[in-house]
């Protein structure tokens, strides 16, 4: 059964989630609940847990957020920063960091301490497999770590890299496409084509960086060399990410254009333009 978060993003079947963009599975208890909140996916043992409101019984959260390290930055900065926002939004204090791997990633896991006032326990970690940065947060009432930790745990030990993903949807032409992705005319994306019969355009709402994600690990399942790589955001100004492929005696040149009304970030959503030699 599919259901949307990011529309088309993951599949949830039985006990399985599969983030297809991030390219990674969690195993869940039965009866879990699931929710995209921005950039996150949050998980909880109740539904009821899912909304910020909520202060009952049953309270625990586990959240994971993917991020695309293109630069290729060392995990010690990308954690500290993660560990630091995470206890600084909290006013809590981090109690020493511990190296961690899981699932084929490699990263640290802290356990955070609240003021004495909360009621609530705080674990956080960060994983890094290639571009792919995992980071995770468990929150829970103290009073039901017993039965909510073992549980969390076993979600994150459950933790799956995936080489690919089965039924991902390709153009006509071979190409791999993200979920929920739709055919758009390609001057909605690039206003000045002089030669529009080349191009083709598709519009969806998934963020530029998971889109990157997708792409490197899709295109050479579907048979497509990536000759050149321009990720998005970089040093050069390149105003999207762009990859150059090859596939026999066919070249292309695919584009991620990112979107949005306010300021353009990693996460924002983009559409794609693919140009056919």
């Amino acid at each position: 059964m599919a259901r949307d978060g990011t529309p088309g993003s993951f599949l949830y079947d039985m006990a399985k989630f599969q983030q297809i963009l991030w390219g990674y599975e969690l195993t869940l208890p039965d009866g879990w609940a699931h929710k995209t909140v921005k950039d996150a996916e949050v998980f909880a043992a109740t539904p009821e847990a899912l909304e910020s409101s909520y202060a009952g019984e049953r309270y625990g959260q586990l959240m994971v957020n993917a991020e695309w390290n293109c630069a290729r930055q060392p995990i010690e900065p990308i954690w500290t920063r993660h560990v630091g926002m995470v206890a600084g939004m909290l006013g809590a204090r981090q109690v020493g960091s511990a190296a961690w791997r899981m699932g084929g990633g490699a990263g640290f896991e802290a356990e955070i301490v609240l003021p004495k006032r909360d009621n609530k326990r705080l674990w956080a970690g960060i994983l890094m497999r290639d571009f792919i940065v995992l980071k995770f947060a468990v929150v829970h009432l103290k009073e039901e770590r017993k039965w909510f930790e073992p549980l969390a745990t076993q979600i994150i030990s459950s933790l799956r890299f995936l080489n690919r993903v089965y039924g991902v949807q390709v153009t006509k032409e071979g190409l791999p496409l993200p979920p929920g992705y739709t055919p758009i005319e390609p001057i909605q994306v690039i206003n000045d084509i002089p030669d529009p019969e080349k191009w083709r355009a598709y519009e969806g709402s998934s963020g530029v960086d998971a889109m990157q994600a997708f792409y490197l690990r899709e295109l050479p399942i579907h048979g497509w060399a990536v000759e050149e790589y321009a990720p998005f955001p970089s040093a050069t100004g390149l105003g999207f990410a762009r990859l150059r492929l090859g596939k026999h005696q066919q070249s292309a040149t695919l584009g991620l254009m990112p979107f949005s009304p306010d300021a353009i970030t990693a996460s924002s959503p983009a559409k794609i333009a693919i140009k056919y030699e």
